[in-house]
């Protein structure tokens, strides 16, 4: 007999069928294609909010820092790099409180 799964299991398959979305951008006026999951894009806000940017702007200025990688993959690392840099500051602040 076959169960369905669970809610969590289901959110789980949910969250691994992530929509890549492709953008096109300028960048150092050159116009390339660039795709990421939703959630990436979405995390670029959030840094590009955080740095008073816009989103395309922050993709120009993450080019030129890391020019050696492939561009979608320095836009997620980039997003990687700030969350964990959240996560460090409020481990910091958990602890000196």
């Amino acid at each position: 007999m076959m169960t369905s799964p669970s809610r969590d299991e289901a959110g789980k398959r949910a969250f691994l069928k992530s929509t890549i979305i492709k953008r096109s951008v300028t960048v150092a006026g050159r116009k390339t294609s660039v795709w990421l999951e939703e959630e990436f894009w979405a995390g670029l806000k959030e840094v590009a909010a955080a740095h008073n940017m816009g989103l395309f702007a922050l993709v120009t200025a993450i080019r030129g820092e890391r020019e050696n990688l492939n561009l979608s993959s320095a836009l997620r690392l980039t997003v990687l790099d700030f969350y964990r840099d959240q996560i460090e500051q409020h481990r910091r602040r958990e602890s000196a409180a």
